[in-house]
């Protein structure tokens, strides 16, 4: 049972009087507030909150974070507000109670919906006040311990949702101690099959060895004595969750997984590190490629480490190689900062703290750009699962990345604006794609252009939060401009036909259009007429409503200039081409879909004046559009090796080439791209020079 007399006793080893004393008024509110609230195991509501304010004194958080801890379920819970706490505690503690509490208030379709708004306001929250994670991770990880008073639905959903956003944030912040804590309670508690046997499987393997492993401690501490070395040595099996992983991930059975059994060996200084390294290297046989030196690399939440796996009495086992300062941080992360501050260490606290800060503010950038909450999450989460990708530089400073990621996820991963205007990039001062995934120890040179913009295409290899969120919101904010222009074109054309133009048009006339169709400006209907979700005709109808219709002039035709963007699309099931006679029709949020005039699929819709669009080709147009050619051979041997052949010495782009029919003449389906009619007529001639071809056709239009 917690009692508030043992946290004051845990308090006072650090903090002074008068700062014990407000935690204990906070305690004593909290008390009030929760009076006659119980929890699930029928406890008095105010245990958790104490439970919380302990696990955080443990790791010696500051006043106002304990504080928040006690009064973290106040506003959430009882009918006291936060301007209410504002009063009592002040402006800090009032604001990151609000950051840890959850939004009870608002409605959700569903589940997913509402722990995605939680944790986004929660992000919001840690941007200005990182200890709100601190809290709720605490909070988090009281509520595992008493998991088993809760149904089993509840248990399932929490503990996922805990393996899934909290474990991997702790992760992330370089709590070793509160992810380890939640990530094998969570387990048990969401694959209790699984984890009872693993659990025997690692105690059948390994349990029966307790008296070697203090043996081999013993061991190693007399061989780094004899060479005056002062180190702390602990021998463990690691983490039953961690082993599953890897068991899952690299689809290992438990005999395969290198490191059950590990060393950790804590000294004083660096230097005695690497002089440990060659001790263990010559006492123990090590496994090729399994060294990993995070002391000069660090991970991006701060950890440093020797890593190192060696065969010890026939059994595999990692050591890991440290100093305090770097198990301090190991062990705690970011919450070190708070917990070490009075130290000589405080340096090194300070960098594990910029580091969580930094990924703290680069989530902030993720949700700003974000469409929804559930979007947010999705492109959180890429970035809560780090792998170990460390790239350089051309000015050699280092940048850790997620295994998979790219010369974009690169670029955005330097600054936003290099990302947005990358058009290419050098590794290892050699041209690569910007598909490439990238390897530990490459130096990547981004190439930028001022005119350059993200491409939809880069969303199929970049895997970074980051960079998917600013590559998406770049595009959205694109399309929107696009689409403006192309509704300034469309309801125009449609104006003229009234004889009249946009700049003529009265005050009273557009307000009552866009209170007609619900929207705010004369952007947004814009914006809806080249999205195709209003007819420009018909909003020239609402805007001229007693306009004789025999005086109506028939609109001139929309040119295609090449610059619509996103807004207009080119039918595949007419693959029309520059010079091909043309006819568009608007597409709710697609825009403008263009087909060949005599195209069976837009009949219908050139008997609808309201979305039928008559469309023409601009001068300078240069798009490249894939068209079909079905080319009857005679089947000889290298028949169609020499069609494509003749082609092949051209800047015509062949995307797929399928026989569709054998026989003495055979027929083969050829997808190519061209610009024009003329560029299309080139083609043909080329492939009619072939001397076993007997016919050319264009496979384009079901003709009306």
């Amino acid at each position: 049972m917690y009692r508030i007399e043992d946290l004051a006793t845990t308090l006072s080893q650090y903090l002074p009087y008068e700062q014990v004393a407000i935690i204990k008024r906070a305690y004593y509110y909290a008390e009030q507030a929760h009076d006659g609230q119980r929890r699930k195991s029928g406890e008095p509501y105010v245990i958790h909150p104490l439970a919380v304010a302990q696990i955080l004194a443990d790791i010696r958080m500051d006043c106002d974070g304990l504080t928040a801890a006690l009064l973290h379920d106040v506003i959430e819970d009882t009918g006291i507000s936060r301007e209410a706490l504002t009063k009592q505690f002040g402006e800090s503690v009032a604001s990151l109670v609000d950051g840890v509490s959850k939004l009870t208030h608002l409605e959700f379709n569903n589940q997913l919906e509402k722990q995605a708004h939680n944790f986004q306001k929660m992000a919001m929250a840690m941007a200005d006040d990182i200890r709100v994670i601190l809290v709720k991770l605490a909070d988090r990880l009281h509520n595992m311990r008493t998991l088993d008073s809760m149904p089993a639905h509840k248990k399932r959903r929490i503990a996922k949702e805990t393996l899934e956003i909290y474990a991997p944030i702790a992760n992330r912040l370089g709590m070793y101690n509160f992810r380890i804590d939640l990530e094998s309670l969570a387990f048990n508690a969401y694959y209790p099959l699984r984890s009872r046997m693993l659990q025997r499987a690692i105690h059948k393997r390994y349990g029966q060895r307790t008296q070697d492993k203090e043996t081999l401690e013993k061991y190693i501490h007399g061989e780094l004595a004899a060479d005056y070395i002062d180190a702390n040595i602990s021998v463990r099996e690691k983490h039953i969750y961690s082993i599953y992983q890897k068991m899952q991930k690299k689809r290992r059975s438990l005999t395969d997984i290198m490191d059950v059994l590990g060393v950790r060996i804590v000294t004083d200084k660096p230097d005695n590190c690497y002089r440990i390294l060659g001790i263990v290297h010559s006492l123990f046989k090590p496994v090729e490629s399994r060294f990993k030196d995070y002391i000069a690399v660090p991970k991006s939440n701060g950890y440093q480490s020797l890593h190192t796996t060696v065969v010890a009495n026939g059994l595999p086992m990692e050591v890991q190689i440290r100093t305090k300062e770097m198990e301090m941080v190991a062990s705690n992360g970011i919450a070190a900062h708070w917990a070490y501050k009075s130290k000589d260490s405080q340096a090194n606290m300070s960098h594990s703290h910029d580091r969580a800060t930094k990924w703290v503010q680069e989530m902030l950038e993720i949700q700003q750009k974000s469409g929804n909450a559930i979007d947010f999450v999705d492109n959180v989460k890429n970035d809560l699962f780090p792998g170990e990708v460390y790239v350089f530089t051309p000015k050699g400073n280092i940048i850790e990345l997620p295994t998979g990621a790219t010369p974009v996820d690169f670029a955005y991963g330097v600054h936003t604006q290099i990302g947005n205007t990358c058009i290419s990039c050098r590794i290892n001062r050699r041209l690569a794609p910007l598909s490439t995934q990238l390897e530990s120890g490459q130096t990547v040179e981004i190439i930028t252009a001022k005119s350059a913009q993200p491409n939809v295409a880069w969303l199929s290899f970049a895997i970074t939060g980051k960079a998917r969120t600013n590559i998406r919101h770049y595009l959205k904010s694109k399309q929107t401009e696009n689409a403006i222009a192309v509704g300034y074109r469309l309801l125009t054309r449609s104006l003229n036909a009234f004889k009249t133009n946009i700049e003529d048009l009265e005050e009273t006339q557009i307000q009552k259009v866009l209170d007609y169709y619900q929207l705010a400006s004369m952007n947004d209907l814009l914006e809806s007429i080249g999205k195709g979700r209003h007819v420009g005709y018909l909003v020239t109808r609402q805007l001229f409503p007693n306009f004789n219709e025999d005086e109506l002039v028939t609109p001139t035709s929309f040119k295609l200039n090449g610059s619509e963007g996103m807004l207009i699309s080119y039918a595949k099931c007419c693959s029309p081409i520059p010079g091909d006679p043309i006819a568009g029709y608007a597409q709710v949020d697609k825009g403008i879909v263009i087909h060949h005039l005599n195209c069976t699929n837009i009949q219908d819709h050139l008997k609808n004046p309201e979305q039928y669009i008559r469309m023409s080709w601009g001068k300078e147009i240069e798009e490249d559009l894939a068209i079909s050619l079905i080319v009857s051979f005679v089947n000889e041997r290298g028949a169609v090796s020499k069609i494509a052949s003749s082609i092949g010495d051209t800047d015509y782009q062949v995307s797929n080439l399928d026989i569709i029919e054998r026989g003495r003449v055979s027929r083969l389906r050829l997808n190519i791209t061209v610009t024009s009619r003329v560029g299309l007529a080139d083609v043909m001639r080329r492939i009619k020079s072939v001397r076993c071809v007997e016919k050319v056709i264009r496979e384009t239009v079901t003709t009306k």
